[in-house]
């Protein structure tokens, strides 16, 4: 599995239907985490193809868990539930 941050626009919802497939922390509306065994390419076109036409999107694979302030809570747990 890898870890990935993802963002998109805010406003523009993923269909449920990948929400539900994917293994994921929203950090903050239209920013998660996910760890997938997807590899950069195939996980960014199921996103892309699962949120409107014209919403800008970024997916960018993770080296190493990130380190973060103010997100939602639960983050670093389910960060290094991924790292063990």
């Amino acid at each position: 599995m890898a870890l990935f941050l993802v963002w998109h626009e805010e406003g523009r919802a993923i269909e449920p239907e990948l929400r539900l497939t994917l293994d994921r922390f929203e950090l903050r509306d239209g920013l998660m985490l996910v760890d997938s065994p997807l590899a950069l390419s195939p996980l960014y076109h199921r996103i892309k193809w699962a949120l409107p036409a014209g919403t800008g999107l970024l997916v960018a694979p993770l080296a190493d868990a990130p380190k973060f302030k103010l997100m939602e809570a639960g983050a670093l747990n389910w960060v290094r539930a991924r790292a063990a």
